[in-house]
C-alpha cells in the first residue's frame, strides 16, 4: 500500500457507532474524557475534552500533538433506543430468543463455519446459552423443592387435588422468582444482554430490521452533511457490531452521493469487529453487498484494528475476504493488530486478560505501552487515517480464507 501524506488536520469531525449497547451516549463521552487524559499523560501530548451545547451525544476535543493544534468534534450516532426496545419484556422472551437464535446459526451452517474461523467469539456466544440454561436449572430446582416440601404435608387430606395445584403454583412462583432475580443481576453476568445481542444480529436470518435500516440512512445523511463543513477529515468509527453498521452507512453514502474529491478526507476505522457473526447468515445480503463495495472503492481509507487478546472479536479476520466478498478490485481493509500483549504492560495485561468484556473496549482506552495504535492520536491528532497508516501493510497473520459459505453479493 503506497504512502500518502495529507496536510495536517486542523479541524476534524468524528462520528462513533457503538456496538449493541443500551446505555446512553454520555457513557462514551465520560470514557473518552477519562482515557484521553490518561493517554495524554503517558504519551506526552496535550488534550482537553469539553461538553458540547448540542447535548450528551457530542463533545469537543482540543489537542496539541507533534506541534499542531487540532480541534475535533465527536458525535455518537445513537441507536441505543433501538437496542433497548429489542429487549424481551420477560425472561421467557429471552429463552425463546435463545432457541430462535440457535436455530438460525445451527441450521444455516453459520455456526460451524464461525468455529473454523475463530473459536474465541464463538465460545463467547455459547456463554449466555450456558448461563441461561444454568439459571433455568436452578429455577427448576427451586420449583421442585417447593413442590416436594408441600406435597409431603398432604397425606390423607381430602383436598389433596386442590392442595397439589396450590403447591404446583407455589413452585412455579418460586421458579419465576429465581429467573427474575438473575435478570435483575444481569449487570454482573451479562447473560441476558449477550443473548439479546446475538438474537438481534440473527433476527430475520441476518437482514437489517426495518427500524435499524432507517436509522442507518439517517447516519449516512449526517455524515453527508458533515462533508459540507470546513473540516479537514471526517472520520467514522465503528466498534464491535458497530463495525458492520459503519460499513453499511458508508456504502449507502457512496452509492447515493460519493464524496467531493475537493472536500474533507473521509475515513473509516473499525475496531474489535464481529462482522462474520452477521455476514455469515443467509439473510445478510445487504451487508455482504456493502462489504464487497467498500472493499473495492478507492475514495475512503479503511483501517480495521483488532487484537488476538480480545476474545469477543474476530481478531485479524479480514471482514471482506472471510465473508466471501473479495473481487479482483478488492483493496480494503488494512487489517492491523493492536497487540494487547505488547501495548499493555505485563501488570496491566494480567489485570485485564480475564476481563473479557473490558478487553473488548480496550480499543477506546489508554495503553501504557502505546504502539502504532492510539485512539486519541487517531481521533484528535493532526494526521488523517490515511497519513498515519498509508505506508503500512496488513499484519502478517491476517486470516483471509473465505469461510462464509455465501455467494458473492450482486446488484
Amino acid at each position: 500500500m503506497s504512502s500518502t501524506s495529507d496536510p495536517p488536520v486542523l479541524r476534524r469531525r468524528v462520528f462513533y457507532i457503538s456496538g449493541y449497547d443500551p446505555f446512553p451516549p454520555r457513557r462514551y463521552r465520560e470514557l473518552y474524557r477519562k482515557e484521553a487524559a490518561d493517554q495524554a499523560q503517558i504519551s506526552g501530548y496535550e488534550i482537553d475534552v469539553s461538553r458540547s451545547a448540542a447535548g450528551p451525544s457530542e463533545w469537543q476535543v482540543c489537542s496539541t500533538q507533534d506541534g499542531h493544534r487540532t480541534l475535533t468534534s465527536v458525535k455518537v450516532l445513537v441507536w441505543s433506543d433501538i437496542v433497548r426496545q429489542s429487549f424481551p419484556a420477560t425472561s421467557g422472551g429471552t429463552y425463546l430468543a435463545m432457541v430462535r437464535t440457535a436455530r438460525v446459526y445451527v441450521f444455516s451452517g453459520a455456526l460451524q463455519r464461525l468455529v473454523r474461523l475463530r473459536k474465541g467469539p464463538v465460545i463467547a456466544a455459547f456463554y449466555p446459552v450456558v448461563m441461561l440454561l444454568f439459571q433455568a436449572a436452578l429455577a427448576l430446582a427451586a420449583a421442585c423443592l417447593v413442590f416436594r416440601g408441600g406435597t409431603g404435608l398432604m397425606t390423607g387430606d381430602r383436598l389433596i387435588m386442590l392442595r397439589t395445584a396450590l403447591v404446583a403454583g407455589a413452585g412455579l412462583v418460586a421458579a419465576l422468582a429465581v429467573l427474575r432475580a438473575f435478570r435483575a443481576m444481569d449487570k454482573r453476568f451479562f447473560a441476558h444482554y449477550l443473548m439479546h445481542d446475538f438474537a438481534y444480529t440473527a433476527s430475520a436470518d441476518g437482514a437489517y430490521p426495518a427500524a435499524l435500516s432507517y436509522r442507518l440512512d439517517g447516519f449516512a445523511q449526517q455524515i453527508r452533511d458533515a462533508l459540507q463543513d470546513e473540516a479537514d477529515e471526517v472520520l467514522l468509527v465503528g466498534h464491535s457490531s458497530g463495525a458492520f453498521l459503519a460499513v453499511t452507512v458508508l456504502a449507502r453514502l457512496m452509492r447515493r452521493v460519493p464524496p467531493d474529491p475537493g472536500g474533507p478526507v473521509l475515513s473509516l476505522l473499525t475496531l474489535g469487529q464481529v462482522v462474520p457473526m452477521k455476514s455469515f447468515l443467509p439473510g445478510a445480503d445487504d451487508l455482504r453487498r456493502d462489504l464487497r463495495d467498500m472493499g473495492a472503492q478507492k475514495e475512503i481509507f479503511w483501517a480495521d484494528v483488532s487484537a488476538p487478546g480480545d476474545g469477543c472479536s474476530f481478531a485479524l479476520c479480514d471482514p471482506v475476504r472471510v465473508s466471501g466478498q473479495a473481487t479482483p478490485d478488492t483493496r480494503w481493509p488494512l487489517v492491523l493488530s493492536a497487540a494487547f500483549t505488547q501495548t499493555l504492560s505485563p501488570d496491566r495485561w494480567r489485570a485485564l486478560r480475564r476481563r473479557f468484556f473490558r478487553l473488548h473496549f480496550q480499543y477506546l482506552c489508554a495503553f501504557d505501552r502505546p504502539g502504532h495504535y492510539d485512539y486519541f492520536r487517531i481521533t484528535a491528532g493532526p494526521q488523517t487515517l490515511r497519513t498515519r497508516y498509508g505506508g503500512r501493510a496488513s499484519s502478517p497473520s491476517v486470516i483471509t480464507t473465505a469461510l462464509s459459505g455465501q455467494a458473492l453479493a450482486t446488484g
